[in-house]
């Protein structure tokens, strides 16, 4: 009779598990599976390849969602509790269970979903972590923005609506439509047109353009990406930082444990030589006569 595993066998197992998923060859290998994958289902799109090779795409397509599977369930089984303290293993989890949706025409919707299992590649790739983590690090400064913008585009439509709704009643003749004007002015397209057809009758309305279309576009996007590398920046310093802390950490386990060790050795020579001890002692306490 086989005798059940220990807790410290079971122990052992999760630990390799944990090293080898943690291996970059492994890590390259799901890569190439999750573009391998983001592939075949971008050929099923196409008539012709189905009609072909549609049998083939159709087996990738199930042993990529089985890989997926298997690194998934090998990935809870190793870190248990702490798999689902990560954002990124729930993310994971969520690309991997859409992809078990029937194959339905009340489904259809799901089962095209299947193609953020491309969208892995975030998660698999560290530098594309490291890019939406400084994303999510930059929201509350790009709210900030955003509603700078907001406040600009409702200022400029008032101005825009009361100034030129009767030189051009098709872009400014109501508040929504000279918003919507502006907005298309503000991510340059059409504004040409717009600006010629208003200064054909007001040409002073140039003054109006050349501010508010810098202002938006240029500053407000300049805001942005200062914004988003700051984060980066921060992002990087904190990475670097808590390198630092885990080399410290080790050197002040590695010099504890030669502590230990040269305590170990003092009191090893100790018990070999305990006359030798004694009497030193002893002649320290006599001192010389």
């Amino acid at each position: 009779m086989i005798p059940p595993p220990t807790e410290a066998g079971r122990a052992s197992t999760r630990e390799r598990v944990r090293r080898i998923l943690e291996t970059p060859r492994l890590q390259r290998v799901v890569i190439a599976v999750i573009v391998l994958n983001a592939v075949t289902i971008g050929c099923e799109t196409s008539s012709l390849l189905v009609d072909r090779i549609g049998g083939l795409l159709h087996v990738v397509d199930r042993v990529t969602l089985a890989v997926f599977t298997a690194e998934l369930a090998a990935r809870l089984y190793a870190y248990r509790g702490t798999f689902f303290r990560d954002p990124w293993n729930w993310f994971d989890t969520l690309v991997v269970a859409v992809s078990f949706a029937p194959a339905s025409a009340s489904t259809s919707v799901l089962r095209t979903l299947r193609i953020v299992r491309a969208l892995r590649l975030v998660s698999a790739v560290p530098s594309m972590r490291k890019v939406i983590g400084a994303l999510m690090a930059a929201a509350p400064g790009m709210l900030s923005i955003v509603g700078l913008i907001i406040l600009l585009v409702y200022v400029s439509a008032v101005l825009a609506t009361h100034l030129f709704r009767d030189t051009a009643p098709q872009y400014f003749a109501e508040l929504p439509t000279s918003l919507f004007t502006l907005f298309q002015v503000m991510t340059g397209e059409g504004w040409p047109d717009i600006a010629s057809e208003v200064m054909g009758q007001k040409p002073w309305a140039w003054v109006f353009f050349v501010g508010y279309i810098p202002l938006t576009t240029f500053v407000v996007l300049n805001l942005f990406i200062a914004v988003v590398v700051n984060a980066m920046d921060d992002q990087t310093t904190s990475a670097e930082e808590q390198r630092v802390e885990d080399t410290l950490t080790v050197i002040a386990g590695e010099l504890a444990r030669l502590h230990a060790k040269i305590d170990e050795l003092q009191a090893s020579a100790g018990d070999r030589h305990p006359g030798g001890k004694a009497a030193a002692e002893s002649s320290d306490m006599a001192g010389p006569r």
